[in-house]
């Protein structure tokens, strides 16, 4: 029976992309990372793969190139991760402040917005040394800032809104999924 196929027929699984956009420290990565677990899905930081694309931290390259070449390359590496990637996407807190950024963003894949109120992420991040636009004289003034000022590209680029708060990292996870009105595949033992 020449020309008759009897292989069994592929099952394709739809790409899923779920981008995770917020201020530094609403929990992106760390959220993304439990979640792409929960979905057994891959994950993705844009800052890790900028990182490795520049051979320095953010930081190092922040100080010696400025802001503006650094949102360069990072649209070249949103870009390039809203074409290729598949799973839970972590952004940069400011990957939302160019509109190219927030088109690919919104039409690649879900954007839930992680919303954090300032004195939540002061309380996380105070700590903190390696986020360039925090090491300021009033980092708390600077988090409302950027709070006002990015809020409202976060929300225009967002599909659904989670605000962190105070709840575990499991629950946010479980938040997300009853938003997307995803179940996820029985966790392997």
């Amino acid at each position: 029976m020449a020309g008759l196929d009897l292989a069994p027929p592929v099952i394709a699984r739809n790409p899923i992309l779920i981008i995770l956009i917020g201020l530094p420290g609403s929990g992106k990565s760390t959220v993304g990372r439990h979640l792409s677990r929960r979905l057994q899905e891959p994950f993705v930081d844009s800052d890790q793969v900028i990182e490795a694309r520049l051979g320095c931290p953010i930081r190092e390259f922040f100080e010696r190139e400025g802001e503006a070449r650094f949102r360069d390359i990072e649209e070249e590496v949103i870009a390039q991760l809203c074409a290729d990637a598949a799973g839970v996407l972590a952004t940069g807190g400011g990957a939302v402040l160019r509109p190219a950024n927030r088109a690919l963003l919104r039409g690649a894949g879900t954007v839930v917005y992680l919303q954090s109120q300032p004195e939540d992420l002061m309380r996380r991040l105070r700590h903190d040394r390696k986020r360039p636009l925090l090491q300021v004289a009033d980092p708390m003034a600077r988090l409302r800032e950027l709070f006002a000022e990015r809020d409202p590209l976060y929300r225009e680029t967002a599909h659904h809104i989670v605000e962190t708060g105070r709840p575990s990292v499991s629950n946010l996870v479980q938040s997300i999924l009853g938003q997307l009105h995803i179940t996820p595949p029985p966790r392997l033992n």
